[in-house]
This record gives C-alpha cells, sequence and structure tokens, in this order.
C-alpha cells in the first residue's frame, strides 16, 4: 500500500527540490497547507529556508502551528524546518523569538571562529546513538549544508557535526526529527536519509 507523504508549505521553502528528491525514490507526494490533508499523512516532511521570525510569521499567518503540533505520525524538519521545531531561536531583528516547541532547544548563531558563514557546502556527520533514520549511513558521511545558526548539541541530538563548534546535525524527540542538512542535495546519502524516514 503507498504511503500518504505530505509536504507542509509553510511558504518559507524550496519545496519542488524535496519533491523531486522523493519523487526520485518512487514516493508519491502531496504539498498542502491544508490542517486535515496534513494530519491525514502518513509521514510529513517540514521544509524551511530564509530566516525564523520570517517563517514564524509565514507559519502563524497559515494558523499551521496548532497542526504542527498535533501530529503523532513521523514528521522530518529540514534545514529551518529542523529549527522550527525547537523551543526558541536567536534568527530574529528583535533577539528572541518563539518557535513551535515540538522537542525542546534553542538555536543560536553558529560560532564558527574565524570560518566564514553561512556554513555552505559538504561536512561530514557522526550520529550521537543508533537511529532509525542513519540506518545504512556510515559514521562520518559527508552531507550538504547551508546555514548561519544551528542547535548546540544536547539530549535530543542524533547526530552532530564540526564547524568552529559542534552543533546538531540531526534531532529528535517522540514522532518529530529535524536534519539540519539537506538531504535533497545531499547525494546518495541524503536519498538513503529520505527513504529511512519514509520506512520508519
Amino acid at each position: 500500500m503507498s504511503q500518504r507523504i505530505v509536504i507542509v508549505n509553510t511558504g518559507c521553502a524550496n519545496i519542488s527540490s524535496v519533491r523531486f528528491a522523493l519523487e526520485r525514490l518512487g514516493v508519491n507526494v502531496e504539498v498542502s497547507a491544508e490542517d486535515k490533508i496534513i494530519k491525514a499523512a502518513d509521514k510529513v516532511f517540514f521544509p524551511g529556508v530564509g530566516s525564523a521570525s520570517a517563517a514564524m510569521q509565514s507559519i502563524n499567518a497559515k494558523q499551521l502551528a496548532p497542526t504542527l503540533q498535533s501530529l503523532t505520525q513521523p514528521v522530518l524538519g529540514v534545514c529551518l524546518g529542523m529549527q522550527l521545531m525547537v523551543a526558541s531561536s536567536d534568527e530574529s531583528r528583535s533577539g528572541k523569538i518563539d518557535c513551535l516547541g515540538l522537542m525542546p532547544g534553542h538555536v543560536g548563531r553558529l560560532e564558527a571562529k574565524g570560518q566564514r558563514l553561512p556554513h555552505m557546502g559538504w561536512n561530514t556527520v557522526s550520529s550521537a546513538r543508533a537511529n532509525p533514520l542513519f540506518n545504512g549511513i556510515d559514521d562520518g558521511t559527508y552531507f550538504y549544508f547551508v546555514h548561519s545558526f544551528a542547535v548546540p548539541e544536547y539530549e535530543n541530538t542524533l547526530a552532530s557535526c564540526q564547524y568552529g563548534q559542534r552543533f546538531s546535525a540531526a534531532i529528535a524527540h517522540n514522532n518529530y526529527f529535524g536534519v539540519q542538512f539537506h538531504p535533497e542535495r545531499s547525494g546518495d546519502a541524503g536519498a538513503q536519509l529520505l527513504t529511512n524516514f519514509v520506512n520508519l
């Protein structure tokens, strides 16, 4: 039986690249901002690009926060989508803003220690503990990143990466998963991770 895979249309993401990556894996994908369509999905993708403050404004304008907070099926946040899953972020002109609070955590500016920001390009990812999202993916595998803000390593870290500081490359809490890198731009390793998520 084919699964219902829904990509949340937050209005602040390049949805087509995630959609094409999933379609290459033979997965049927629907893009929606409708509460009942999102809730009826077997798996939900939550992508985002841009700043946390602009994205949260868009999500609140579409009244998507209660929908996302109520989901019980597996949800995968990608890049900014992952950052919006935690409690708060510094990525705002006015200082700290509230995010979706799907799990604990705070997003701060990446302490790149003299390296250029954004952290852009390929970097290695190491699993913090055994987890199904990284099945068949070796420690030290390269994934593609583009970001200036990050969640430091903490108790919800699934995998980490080093760029000036160690930060969360992947996080998880209950049915919510997030990856800081772009699996849809990460070649075979990214395709494997997307497959693992779809097969959860």
